[in-house]
């Protein structure tokens, strides 16, 4: 019987009811006895790093799970991380950056309704977690929810109620869970040879922010973020468009930002299908600039993280471009 350890967070699925609404009530322990057929799965340790809302996760929560993970790695098979689902993409991406190209299953979970409600998912999510975490084939960093099992890079929460609540973005899901099987969509990889790769993981530059591009933004912002933030990541529109009014000056702006040293990523606001400057005028002139990193067909989560990663790793622009652009856990679509 394999071994697998349970790294509780807190979120919805321990959750209690207060005069001022939900929170992370119940323990790592209690939530697992709430679900004795888990013992027929694997034996379960349980660590309690933090019981938190996950709307208070922080990069620097990130480097603890990260931390807890790698300090018992060689103890068990696997990890099930229970987790609250509104950060829960963020991370999952961040995970599969810190412990990159881990043979051992890494799986994350919640629930839409806490553990103690009548008609809770939060029983079903966590045994079909730890189901997961047991198949030979499971490795690398895994959401696993309301009976799929989602790339950790991939994932992104589409609905704030109903039970199926993540989606799996510009990649398919990796597998589903029926009854006491896990069915593969032909999509499982081999174990990396070289195994567990920590690189650096407890370096991460928080001072990242999304941008939402919209009618009239000021370029001018991108000035009033340089006090605070060593990368923006801004979301165009459609395809790929950036405004070219005004004499170029987001332009102007845009490139003044990079060459102050700091970091400027491109993605869409647009969630599927991905990015491509070279399709319209109005981008055609930041593909090629150093310190401009495309983001592709990548989530905005798994941008933020590998950002935050990318650039706490890294030492120089060069290094930190060669970064971004490694596929790690399916994060992104390699370029044709």
């Amino acid at each position: 019987m394999k071994r697998i350890l349970i790294v509780a967070t807190g979120g919805t699925i321990a959750s209690l009811p207060h005069d001022t609404g939900l929170a992370p009530g119940l323990t790592g322990t209690e939530l697992v006895e709430r679900v004795p057929q888990l013992a027929e799965l694997a034996e379960l340790d349980i660590v309690q790093p933090m019981n938190i809302d996950s709307t208070n996760m922080r990069p620097r929560d990130w480097l603890q799970i990260a931390d807890t993970i790698a300090a018992h790695y060689e103890e068990y098979d696997g990890f099930v991380v229970l987790h609250g689902t509104d950060t829960m993409a963020y991370t999952a991406a961040a995970l599969s950056y810190l412990l990159e190209d881990s043979p051992k299953p890494i799986v994350l979970t919640g629930s839409q309704q806490p553990m103690a409600a009548p008609f809770t998912d939060a029983k079903l999510n966590l045994y079909q977690s730890v189901l997961f975490a047991t198949d030979d084939s499971a490795r690398e960093v895994t959401i696993v929810f309301n009976g799929k099992a989602i790339a950790g890079t991939r994932a992104h929460k589409q609905r704030t109620m109903s039970y199926n609540a993540f989606t799996s973005m510009n990649y398919p899901t990796l597998a589903y869970i029926r009854q006491n099987r896990v069915i593969w969509s032909g999509l499982a990889k081999p174990a990396s040879k070289e195994g567990l790769h920590l690189r650096r993981y407890f370096a991460l530059d928080e001072r990242v922010l999304v941008l939402k591009l919209t009618p009239e933004l000021r370029p001018s912002i991108f000035h009033l973020l340089e006090r605070d933030y060593d990368a923006v990541i801004l979301e165009t529109f459609g395809i790929g468009g950036i405004p070219d009014y005004d004499g170029g000056a987001f332009q102007e702006a845009i490139f003044s930002w990079v060459a102050s040293g700091r970091t400027c990523v491109l993605t869409t606001q647009v969630p599927e299908e991905g990015l491509d400057l070279g399709v319209y005028e109005v981008g055609h002139a930041f593909q090629d600039r150093p310190g401009i990193l495309l983001g592709g067909d990548m989530t905005t989560e798994a941008l933020v993280a590998k950002t935050m990663w990318a650039l706490g790793t890294g030492t120089s622009t060069e290094e930190i471009a060669q970064l971004f652009y490694q596929e790690i856990n399916h994060d992104r679509t390699p370029a044709a």
